[in-house]
């Protein structure tokens, strides 16, 4: 039996979304930019897409911008904002444990003279509010945290850095990377959340990979949006001239009807505790794990060590057709940062594994998963010794 449980890394491609691409693909491969036929049934499948991803979000078609992914959407609002809001300071503020598309933007920020502060996470791995009221100041430009952490499920104080940020008297601009909460969080509404930009993405939802959004509050206007935000590529019209490029009319499609065939957030959420639940109770079973996903994680992440190396153990798994992973999937391997910054010792981040849900796992496959894991902590070691 196949146990697919890294579903924060990528998701299997649901019928809806498989079915809208092939369709695309074979029948709307205009040119979305062209003013005839052809190009404006193109144009409408981007249009329907835009309106299911606003819906979700609760905000307006045209606040949505369609990138190639999360990444994209996420260098677009560090980097862009900061060209845009040069000239009212140099100070960005993120969290230690973004994502590496946050990490490395503000890194590369570091090199044109930004000051970047990172915020320290304390063991359950999110942010104290006090925290981002000392570190925002009136030269702070750009406050940007995740959502929901990818690698322990951590939810950060999301809807603190608006208040933070108006205490200060900053000017400062606020972008949530909210792809592992996409779908999953409810009332995921950044207008709600007092956020201006927000990337999802969407290979975490069902959807196929190459298609993200940035939401842009109050929608991109060049010269006239409500949010300061400079393009970083150039060339084309397209997307309000903020993301420019022939849109991936296929992908986008997808990612529209993935979005669609998502259940609702609140509804699914019970299902996804008790996996959680079950998985845990299954866990405290076996001798030496110790888990780090804090007890109010975001329920579809669980991280753990398990006493053994993470890649012997992930191999010995794969062999038996059981995918789990050691953390981001764009670490590739590399010991977290995100359990280094929550103060982890050396040996468990080197054992850690994480497993997450999407809301079509079964308990059967958690008992699959846990049964191979006891007979693989059996097996590496006695092979060692």
């Amino acid at each position: 039996m196949e146990c697919y449980l890294d579903n924060s890394a990528t998701t299997p491609v649901c019928a809806e979304a498989v079915d809208a691409v092939t369709d695309a693909l074979r029948h709307e491969w205009g040119n979305p930019s062209s003013l005839y036929r052809k190009g404006m049934q193109a144009e409408s499948l981007l249009d329907g897409a835009r309106e299911a991803v606003a819906e979700r979000l609760s905000c307006r078609a045209e606040e949505i911008v369609f990138t190639s992914g999360g990444t994209e959407s996420n260098n677009i609002a560090v980097l862009g904002t900061a060209a845009a809001m040069r000239r009212y300071g140099k100070r960005v503020v993120i969290s230690s444990v973004e994502h590496s598309s946050v990490g490395e933007a503000a890194a590369q920020l570091e090199l044109q003279g930004f000051e970047v502060v990172r915020l320290p996470v304390g063991r359950d791995g999110t942010v104290p509010a006090q925290a981002l009221y000392r570190a925002i100041n009136r030269d702070t430009i750009l406050v940007s945290m995740m959502a929901v952490n990818n690698e322990v499920g951590s939810v950060q104080p999301v809807a603190e850095m608006r208040r933070a940020v108006r205490a200060a008297g900053s000017p400062a601009v606020i972008h949530c990377d909210a792809v592992q909460a996409f779908g999953k969080l409810p009332e995921l509404r950044p207008g709600a959340m007092g956020v201006d930009l927000m990337s999802i993405s969407s290979h975490k939802v069902h959807g196929p990979k190459g298609a993200g959004a940035l939401y842009v509050r109050g929608g991109y206007k060049k010269g006239g949006s409500a949010v300061r935000v400079s393009p970083r590529t150039f060339g084309g019209l397209q997307e309000w001239k903020l993301r420019p490029g022939t849109e991936p009319v296929p992908a986008i499609a997808g990612f529209g009807a993935a979005v669609r065939a998502l259940p609702d957030a609140a509804q699914v959420f019970p299902h996804i505790q008790r996996l959680q639940a079950y998985l845990l109770d299954g866990l405290a079973s076996i001798d030496g794990v110790t888990v780090h996903s804090p007890p109010d994680a975001l329920p579809y992440i669980v991280n753990f060590s398990t006493g053994v190396n993470s890649e012997p153990m992930m191999n010995f798994l794969s062999r038996r057709e059981i995918y789990v992973s050691s953390g981001s999937a764009c670490a590739k391997g590399h010991k977290s940062h995100v359990l280094r910054s929550m103060g982890l010792p050396d040996a468990e981040i080197a054992s850690a594994l994480r497993v997450s849900f999407s809301h079509k796992t079964t308990t059967q496959e958690i008992d699959v998963f846990l049964s191979a894991l006891a007979e693989g902590k059996r097996t590496i070691r006695t092979a060692r010794r």
